[in-house]
């Protein structure tokens, strides 16, 4: 496992961090599997953790700090995130920020977190969702600031809305947000024309996630894919976004180098962009565990390669299904 310097901290973090999204909420969770795939990923050097209230109201949260109570000998970095007040995701720009983030709630969401967490401190909490005509407002910086006065919270972090970029960049150069997480993958390069840049000239840190964006870049979904009820991705993968999703993937195998599977690509790509600090799959089974810890070998594509994934790009705008 290689490991990067987490924006302006000193945390040494794993580049292959852990989602922990589909762990809870998602068809086909199995505890003991969960459990074990996470020893197995700390087993493997993985040492950053990425959870959420929100994913199934702080049962993944649970899960997280069990797991850091089993491990008292090694640092595991804990990120977890508030959910917006008014449950909806993503925000939309004619949200205030009192409907989403007023400053009691950010407070008592953090406390809700630390008691699922049960540790002393958040290492790192997020908003979930975000809008930039935010980022001038007092009441979410006065919260910030109480809560890291109190040691409480050590660091803070945005995570953008789906193709949103750009959401964020204002409340970036307020000072007070140390990492921003985004999508990011072979598809979702939008993030390098501007919210990169301003990330590595103030030293913010960066996680990707959605690395195999929901599942298409493990090139296993077909047109004729379908989701059980109640699975987030059936509502994701309606079939104008299934069907264009799977063409994308297609045109992709071309390009994938011999010996090389689709997922191996997806994330050496991401690993290959040094303004990435960590990023983080989701992993529910061993399997998963084990192949994505080896794409963390300190081996870069070649400068071909690099070059032909950007013919790939694939610019989306939100839509009622992209949430």
């Amino acid at each position: 496992m290689q490991y990067r310097r987490f924006g302006r901290s000193e945390w040494n973090v794993s580049e292959i961090g852990y989602g922990m999204w589909g762990l809870a909420g998602w068809t086909g969770s199995d505890r003991k599997e969960t459990d074990d795939s996470l020893d197995l990923a700390v087993e493997s050097g993985v040492n950053f953790f990425d959870t959420a209230w929100g994913y199934a109201e702080g049962l993944s949260e649970r899960i997280l700090g069990e797991l850091i109570k089993r491990n008292p000998d090694k640092k595991l970095y804990a990120a977890t995130k508030i959910p917006p007040k008014n449950r909806i995701w993503p925000s939309r720009p004619e949200f205030t920020l009192n409907e989403v983030f007023p400053a009691d709630y950010i407070i008592e969401y953090a406390e809700k977190s630390l008691q699922n967490l049960g540790t002393e401190k958040i290492d790192l909490l997020q908003f979930h969702v975000w809008e930039d005509s935010w980022a001038q407002q007092d009441e979410w910086k006065e919260a910030v600031q109480k809560l890291t006065k109190e040691g409480k919270v050590e660091r803070w972090g945005i995570s953008v809305n789906r193709w949103e970029p750009d959401n964020a960049l204002e409340t970036i150069k307020t000072g007070l947000i140390d990492s921003v997480q985004v999508i990011y993958n072979i598809f979702d390069q939008a993030p390098e024309d501007n919210l990169f840049p301003l990330c590595k000239e103030l030293d913010v840190a960066v996680i990707a996630r959605v690395p195999f964006d929901e599942g298409t870049l493990t090139g296993l979904l077909t047109k004729e894919t379908t989701f059980p009820e109640g699975d987030w991705r059936k509502t994701y993968f309606v079939p104008e976004n299934l069907n264009s999703s799977v063409d994308h993937a297609e045109a992709l195998r071309k390009d994938i180098p011999e010996g090389m599977t689709m997922p191996e690509l997806a994330l050496r790509f991401i690993l290959n962009n040094p303004d990435v600090h960590t990023t983080i799959p989701g992993m529910r089974k061993l399997p998963h565990v084990r192949s994505n810890v080896a794409a963390s070998d300190g081996v870069r594509l070649t400068n071909e390669v690099a070059e032909n994934m950007k013919n790939h790009r694939w610019d989306r705008k939100p839509t009622e299904w992209s949430q």
